[in-house]
């Protein structure tokens, strides 16, 4: 990419090589903090983006500079053409990944390795078989479980991501960072963060500090490295030593990473938003299909782009109940 000379380049100089791509917002899990009790309104199909819309929007995207593609969802894994979205992706000079809930992933390992996609995130919020199904209000920890002891078996880079919420699975930290023992994995703990529906507030969130002190707590200092954090990277890293994976922390709320950001999000029905808490979206997949060019409204989005959290600079401001007129998780993709 041109430094400073790219449509995906903003005002504060932050360049935006990595497209995350929501393929649906259909899910086979109905997780608490990422969809509403009674769900959401789907977008009509005919609203949807087609997989040849997605790869022509993707191949502009890679032509002004990104290099890396994540497939998310709803569950990526649901759409039914999602083998050949991949294929598709898969040729262009792009580093893909996905994130899935990992019930069905074990159906498509084999194409995983043919189309290139070695970096896979699975969400699991509790190694508690009864919380865990009370969390994602569906009975499948078992599956999940097993499903990423496969995908490490099989030679993935696996990420596990949990989402902490005190009082509910913030005991469960240790037991966590446990499985990296004998397990080449990461764990990466996610602030609980405020999206529609899904009943957000400070008082259930599980800082960085708070994490941090539960490690501390558990492991002698001397075992306990902080790693270096790469380019760009969301997440805190860390590590104990003589385990064979390692453990992260996501604070976007307590400690946001904005200044590096180089991340840009494709909702299915596809609207371009510029930030995970943008309250604000742009409407590409209307001009594609009326055969305008999108990139000067990928342009005008990127450099309207704000300097923390899409104006949330402050705790107080996260905490206005205003400032989250946003989408579900479900409807965004992660």
């Amino acid at each position: 990419m041109k430094k400073g000379n790219s449509i995906l380049t903003d005002s504060f100089g932050r360049e935006h090589n990595y497209l995350r791509i929501s393929l649906t917002e259909r899910c086979n899990l109905r997780c608490t903090y990422c969809m509403p009790a009674d769900g959401i309104a789907l977008s009509p199909k005919s609203h949807i983006m087609t997989y040849e819309e997605i790869y022509t929007i993707a191949q502009k995207f890679v032509a002004n500079g990104v290099t890396k593609i994540r497939l998310t969802g709803g569950e990526p894994l649901v759409r039914k053409d999602v083998s050949l979205i991949m294929e598709q992706l898969a040729s262009l000079p792009v580093e893909l990944a996905i994130t899935t809930n990992g019930v069905i992933v074990d159906r498509y390992i084999e194409q995983f390795k043919t189309y290139g996609i070695q970096k896979i995130n699975v969400s699991l919020d509790s190694l508690d078989a009864l919380k865990n199904e009370s969390i994602t209000r569906r009975d499948y920890f078992t599956k999940v479980y097993n499903n990423i002891l496969l995908l490490v078996q099989e030679g993935f880079e696996v990420k596990v991501n949990c989402v902490l919420i005190k009082g509910f699975n913030d005991n469960e930290v240790i037991d966590f960072i446990e499985l990296t023992k004998n397990n080449k994995l990461q764990i990466r703990f996610i602030e609980f963060m405020p999206f529609d529906g899904n009943k957000w507030n400070m008082e259930k969130l599980v800082s960085l500090e708070e994490i941090l002190q539960q490690v501390h707590n558990e492991y002698d200092v001397k075992h306990f490295t902080r790693l270096n954090d790469q380019p760009n990277d969301t997440a805190k890293n860390y590590k104990i030593a003589g385990y064979e994976g390692s453990f992260a922390v996501i604070s976007s709320v307590t400690n946001p990473f904005c200044d590096s950001c180089n991340r840009i999000r494709l909702t299915a029905n596809g609207q371009l938003k510029n930030c995970l808490f943008s309250t604000s979206e742009s409407d590409i997949l209307t001009l594609l299909r009326e055969g305008k060019s999108i990139e000067p409204i990928i342009q005008k989005a990127i450099i309207s782009k704000k300097k923390i959290r899409s104006g949330m600079n402050t705790l107080d401001k996260f905490k206005d109940p205003n400032s989250h007129n946003n989408r579900s998780m479900i409807a965004i993709g992660g």
